[in-house]
């Protein structure tokens, strides 16, 4: 007598794909403090993630290997990606045997300021934290995140949060509203800013401007409208825009499209921006469609 057929089925099911948002991120302030002893800086800075994304998915190897593919073939090794290194990292701390296949759906632009590779980092530790049922809280992750790289402690949950040292010190605050029916548009020039060149000829600012800033913004705390609440502000706009002067004709472009108030995110290239209406963010877009490599509306996003 012949089994039933979902007998079969059951028995031989692919490995289960799991898949996780990697958001990006914007700097509604960041100032350089000082220079550090080990040739870091400390910053001060506003983060706040936005819906833009790339996508990662994976599925379990029991051979113990970790590989990773893109949709786009990257111009870097493998072993050299946040990804996978995030993969390696936690599969060491929490005694991992088994092995992962890892796909990236890249769509966030290299080089651009807004966290791309350190989101990506970020989604690894929480998709891989819950598909081997490690159970490591936000705050372990964090601390392995660190390793990667400044942005990725911040990257793992996401929101809005104030963060100093080099990054990795967070102070979470209610989250950032946008304007009521205002938009935010995220665009990156054709140029990418090496951090090398952001931190050429930057001068620290010294603690006061920073200090002041986030005791205005604790004092009146969200989640009161973005706007008239506090000025828009990023160092390294000093050091970038006389290197790239596509960064500030995209300022320019959005500023005379009606932008509300525009600013370069990161140490660059990207720019947003924020607009009253859907329709002028659109016309925004479009203006400046044949000077940028990505553009999109946005929207803030409360967690990772």
């Amino acid at each position: 007598m012949l089994r039933p057929n979902w007998l079969f089925f059951f028995f031989y099911l692919p490995p289960m794909i799991h898949s996780e948002k990697a958001y990006a991120k914007i700097n509604l302030f960041l100032d350089v403090l000082s220079k550090r002893s080990d040739g870091y800086h400390d910053i001060g800075t506003l983060f706040q993630t936005v819906n833009l994304c790339d996508t990662l998915q994976a599925r379990e190897r029991a051979d113990g290997e970790v590989r990773l593919t893109y949709n786009n073939i990257q111009d870097y090794p493998v072993e050299s990606d946040l990804v996978y290194r995030a993969a390696q990292a936690l599969r060491a701390f929490g005694g991992v045997a088994q092995g992962v296949d890892l796909h990236l759906e890249k769509v966030l632009p290299l080089g651009a300021g807004l966290g791309g590779g350190s989101a990506d980092a970020a989604a690894a530790l929480r998709l891989l934290n819950r598909m081997w049922n490690l159970g490591l809280a936000p705050s372990v992750l964090c601390e392995i995140g660190a390793k990667l790289g400044a942005d990725v402690p911040f990257l793992v949950e996401g929101g809005t949060c104030l963060a100093s040292g080099i990054g990795e010190i967070l102070e979470r605050v209610p989250a950032a509203q946008i304007p009521v029916d205002g938009v935010l548009v995220v665009a990156t020039p054709l140029c990418a800013v090496p951090t090398k060149a952001a931190y050429a000829g930057i001068s620290p600012s010294g603690d006061v401007r920073w200090n002041g800033f986030r005791k205005d913004l604790l004092s009146k705390p969200f989640p009161d409208p973005l706007f008239g609440k506090f000025d828009l502000f990023n160092k390294f706009e000093e050091s970038v825009l006389p290197q790239f002067p596509q960064i500030q004709k995209m300022k320019d472009d959005f500023l005379s499209a009606g932008a509300l108030g525009t600013l370069m995110s990161g140490s660059g290239a990207s720019v947003f921006a924020f607009f009253e209406t859907e329709i002028a963010g659109k016309s925004a877009l479009e203006r400046i469609s044949s000077t940028s490599r990505f553009g999109a509306i946005a929207r803030f996003v409360e967690n990772c």
